[in-house]
């Protein structure tokens, strides 16, 4: 599989990033150790985490998809060969407050490397912003873990345009490590989060972009056509926002362009932002070893300029 290299990194990515927030959530442990094997085997070796994931799960605290993940890592003996993702400024506790100053940072990072059982994170993410601790602090946190070896590259997600351009020039002018890759919210379904000034600063200073929510939380998958077939689903309240003419136009037209590559809608949603100019993978999880199949789908699929407008134009 063709390897695409992370913005200014010295990481290269599998096309599709796998997204690890499923591991303790949705899929248990033996789940989620078939889930990363099969993966593994089909070549997609990137793996986005957080340290909060999967704390949404009832009764299951944050950092359990990082212990899944670490002690795959050490019974498979593969970390040298997975590029490891993971975030760190989301509380560990619902509804607590975002914090990214250098105490929490050093405390945080420690916490998430025993959790993956490993001595380095390939690349570490400012999760979301607190909008107060001053940007020069933050990096000077990961400065001292690069040092020290425990950090190779850092990112951010969920920031704002401003913020984003604050920590870009803090960088320039402190001699202090840069943000190299973004991870923002983006989909055919999403577009507005990313698109303008965001796109703009990740374009000049060549950051790589790994969007999540790349399938709008499953409804570009075509499974829910209507609200009824949320009933039961987990990622309900995530989806139900879709329902609107828009929303159901973007199915209608996958269905066609689906149909004719004889591809999922999954795989049509995926090879688009593939496609799309400043994106280096798109995020993607998947619960089924069916669900893959849209990932290899993707891969292959070379949409036309044809196709890719009507999928720009009914997205907009």
């Amino acid at each position: 599989m063709e390897k695409i290299q992370l913005g200014n990194t010295p990481l290269t990515t599998s096309p599709i990033v796998f997204g690890g927030n499923v591991f303790g959530w949705t899929l248990n442990e033996k789940e989620s150790f078939k889930m990363l094997d099969e993966i593994f085997e089909r070549g997609f070796d990137t793996i986005d985490t957080a340290d909060v994931y999967s704390r949404w799960a009832e009764g299951v605290e944050g950092g359990t998809s990082e212990r899944i993940i670490g002690k795959w890592m050490k019974e498979r003996k593969v970390r040298d060969k997975i590029t490891l993702i993971t975030k760190v400024g989301s509380s560990m506790q619902q509804g607590g407050d975002k914090n990214i100053s250098k105490d929490y940072i050093l405390k945080a990072s420690e916490d998430s490397l025993k959790r993956l059982q490993t001595d380095y994170i390939d690349l570490y993410f400012t999760h979301y912003d607190d909008n107060k601790t001053p940007v020069e602090e933050t990096l000077e946190a990961y400065q001292q873990l690069i040092d020290e070896g425990k950090v190779r590259n850092i990112g951010a997600s969920n920031m704002s345009a401003e913020r984003l351009q604050e920590s870009l020039n803090a960088a320039k002018n402190n001699n202090l490590p840069k943000y190299k890759v973004f991870q923002p919210e983006y989909s055919l379904a999403e577009r507005s989060k990313f698109e303008g000034v965001i796109k703009d600063i990740c374009l000049e200073n060549n950051l790589g972009v790994i969007p999540y929510f790349s399938l709008a939380s499953g409804f570009l998958t075509g499974k829910y056509r209507k609200e009824a077939d949320l009933e039961g689903q987990d990622r309900k309240d995530m989806v139900k926002a879709y329902f609107n003419k828009k929303g159901l136009k973007i199915i209608s037209t996958m269905d066609e362009i689906s149909r004719n590559h004889e591809v999922s809608n999954a795989g049509v949603a995926l090879a688009w932002l593939i496609q799309r100019p400043g994106i280096t993978a798109p995020i993607a999880s998947a619960t089924k070893s069916s669900h893959l199949k849209s990932f290899q789908e993707a891969v292959n699929l070379k949409l036309s300029e044809e196709e890719m407008q009507r999928l720009n134009e009914v997205s907009e």
